[in-house]
Order: structure tokens, then C-alpha cells, then sequence
């Protein structure tokens, strides 16, 4: 007898995110594929040492359950450093009754489409957007509407007209510092128009900010969530990229009506992010340097970043452009008009070197003419080499048409 899935699931379209990883694992395949931090960022030295005081201090409490919310302490620890941060830039303080720790950025995710999505429902994304992001929102089968977008970000007139005929936009989800895939960074002049046009609709908006504190050059651009009035703003943030991704560690922030339903949600999923890395992760950022470890991530990035435009602008055909993000772990490269990145996949493969396709991020108009590199994962020969491969593939792929 045959076993019977949910409409649901029936409809999904497969992720590339399984095959990646599996790719990735292979052991001759150099990966610029997945989005992976570089292992000699993660502070194993001062994690174990937190990890033995944790248990040490309050070790019952740590194997604990905890609340749906997230530990106390931590939740302190991220509205203080926020709160340092984004209150001088016009954030209105934030309080930690309205912070959740989640496992992981891709649970903030899966939990905001619960509250908002139901089926047909529209989500309005940037033209590309974050693949997983996309998967997530998917399990409540909505409408994908792409919001055109150039190298500022998500653009604001192109906003207006769609929610000037869109009833059924259920929010907004964007990337403005460093965005996956792109590397871009939306202006500041960009961000305060885009809020007020948000503003002026009552639309909700995710901010998703996984790379924000991986700033390479320049200031610091305020975020959205500093430009809300109305609360409008769910804020995501993540240890992943300024730690381990391992102890999947991620917080929101949302007003009292929406933490209300996501503390719902919480409860009835895994009923609250474990109690033991949250206490760790509340520790290092009490005793150690926290700030000067996300220095260090970033020198070591923007070298790697470097390593890979250059290699770039060595091999690469001169009709090939990318990106030069000021920040984040991706570039964005862009074929010419009517090349297909599936199809040059294939030479890639056979040259023993992975990127992400990029019609996985443009879930409506699916364009083919794009793929994302990670530059901040391999070291610099083997990034080097892997360019060098990767050129090879195109040359190859280029002149066969």
C-alpha cells in the first residue's frame, strides 16, 4: 500500500540544499558552494572553558528544560550588545521580554511563515533572495512575488506598486547587509525610503541580519528595524556566523502581539532551544571578547574575499561580472544574457569545483544566468586553484555555444 503525503508536500519542489551538502562532502570536489564560516574563527579554546563553568555553576539548570522564550541571560546579554549598538542610530531600546532565542536563523524562519502564510498567501522577496529562506516559507504555500532590486537593495517605487495590488501581502522578507547571494548592501538612503513606504501600508518585515556584524570596510549602516515606528519589524540575528553555526544559536526580536504567536509556535515544536548553548554562549559573551573575535572574522574574510576577486579578475572571461561585497561570505558572478549556470554546472563538476546555481534564489522568474560563491570557507591555494578550475569551466562551457 502505498504511503500517502499531505498536499503539502506534494507540491514542495526538491531543495538544492541537500545535493550541495552532499557535493560538498565529496573529498576532491573543492566547494564554493555552501555557506560555511571557517573552522579557525570558532573560539574552541574559551567554548570549552564556558562549557566546563556552565556546568560547574549551574549545571541542573543547564540540562534543564527551559523557557519557550530563551534563557534570561542570554537574552540580556543580546538586548544589551543591540542596544549599544542601535539605539544611538534611533533603535528604540529593546527590551528581552521581546527577544526569543531560536534554533537556529532557519527556525526563526520556518516559525514567522506559521504566524503569517496561509495558502496563496503573498510574500514579497528581493530579485535574488536566500534559497532557504524561500524553502522554509514554502511549507505554507504561498505566492512569491520578487520585489526588483538593483545594487542598493530592494526598490522602494517597485514596492509601492505591488502592494498598491497585492491584498493578500502577508510581509516582507529581506537581506540588507550583505545579502545571500549577492554580497549587496541596501544604502541608507534606500532604507529609509523603503521604511516609510512600509510604514505607510502596515506591512510587516523580516529583517534578516545573519551577516551584519561581518562588515569589512565603511560604517555601520543602521538598520531597519531602527527606522520602525510601528513595530513593524521582526529583527533576526544568529551566532552562526560570529561563533559556530554548530551550537545553533539565533534570536528574534517582534513586538508583544507577534512574539505572542511565535511563542505559540515555539511551544508546540521543539518546546525551546536548548538550555545548556545558550547559557555557554551568554557566558562567553559576559567574560570574553566578544567584540574583538568578530574583528578578527572580519580581517580574516575581507583577506579571503580579496583572494577570490582577484583570482577572479585573473582567470575569469572579461564578459563575466561579479560582485565586490563590502562584507557577509558570498559574491554574486553574472553570465552573459542566455548562458544557463545548470549548464556550465556540469563542466564545473567535471573540473572537480562547486557553486550554487543561481535560479534557486528566483523562485517566480528562475534566471539561470547567475551562480553564488563562498569565498570565506577555503583557504587561500585552494581558493585560488578552485577559481582557476572554475575559469577553465567557463572558457570550455563559453565556447561551445
Amino acid at each position: 500500500m502505498a504511503v500517502r503525503f499531505s498536499n503539502t508536500m506534494l507540491s514542495l519542489k526538491p531543495s538544492d540544499i541537500g545535493p550541495l551538502l552532499a557535493i560538498i562532502a565529496q573529498p576532491d570536489i573543492i566547494s564554493f558552494a555552501g555557506g560555511l564560516p571557517a573552522p579557525q574563527t570558532f573560539p574552541l579554546k574559551e567554548l570549552t572553558e564556558v562549557a566546563v563553568k556552565v556546568r560547574e555553576q549551574d549545571g541542573a539548570g543547564a540540562m534543564q528544560y527551559g523557557p519557550s522564550l530563551g534563557y534570561m541571560g542570554l537574552r540580556k546579554a543580546i538586548a544589551d550588545r543591540m542596544n549599544r549598538m542601535y539605539v544611538p542610530m534611533g533603535m528604540e531600546a529593546v527590551d528581552p521580554k521581546n527577544i526569543m532565542v531560536v534554533t537556529g536563523s532557519q527556525q526563526g524562519l520556518d516559525m514567522t511563515g506559521r504566524i503569517f502564510l496561509d495558502k496563496d498567501d503573498v510574500v514579497l522577496i528581493e530579485s535574488p533572495s536566500y534559497m532557504g529562506a524561500i524553502d522554509a516559507f514554502s511549507l505554507n504555500r504561498p505566492r512569491f512575488i520578487e520585489v526588483p532590486t538593483d545594487d542598493q537593495g530592494m526598490i522602494p517605487e517597485e514596492l509601492e506598486k505591488i502592494l498598491q495590488k497585492e491584498p493578500k501581502v502577508k510581509f516582507i522578507y529581506l537581506i540588507p547587509n550583505y545579502q545571500n547571494p549577492t554580497g549587496i548592501c541596501m544604502s541608507l538612503e534606500r532604507r529609509k525610503k523603503f521604511m516609510d513606504v512600509v510604514t505607510r501600508y502596515d506591512i510587516p518585515v523580516f529583517e534578516d541580519n545573519p551577516y551584519g556584524d561581518l562588515r569589512f570596510e565603511g560604517e555601520e549602516i543602521a538598520p531597519l528595524i531602527s527606522m520602525d515606528p510601528k513595530h513593524l519589524v521582526i529583527y533576526s540575528g544568529t551566532f552562526s556566523k560570529t561563533l559556530c553555526p554548530g551550537m545553533r544559536l539565533a534570536w528574534l526580536v517582534a513586538r508583544d502581539d507577534i512574539m505572542k504567536q511565535l511563542d505559540r509556535v515555539k511551544g508546540s515544536t521543539d518546546l525551546a532551544t536548548p538550555s545548556v548553548t545558550q547559557r555557554e554562549v551568554a557566558m562567553y559573551m559576559t567574560n570574553y571578547d566578544f567584540e574583538g573575535h568578530v574583528q578578527d572574522n572580519c580581517r580574516l574574510y575581507a583577506h579571503r574575499r580579496d583572494v577570490m576577486c582577484n583570482a577572479i579578475d585573473k582567470y575569469f572571461p572579461a564578459e563575466v561580472k561579479h560582485t565586490y561585497p563590502h562584507g557577509g561570505l558570498f559574491l554574486w558572478v553574472e553570465l552573459p544574457e542566455g548562458c544557463d549556470s545548470r549548464d556550465l554546472f556540469k563542466y564545473a563538476i567535471e573540473k572537480k569545483v562547486a557553486y550554487v546555481p543561481g535560479d534557486a534564489f528566483f523562485p517566480v522568474s528562475g534566471k539561470r544566468n547567475f551562480f553564488r560563491l563562498n569565498y570565506s570557507y577555503t583557504e587561500d591555494d585552494v581558493t585560488e586553484e578552485g577559481i582557476r578550475r572554475l575559469a577553465e569551466a567557463l572558457k570550455e562551457y563559453l565556447a561551445s555555444r
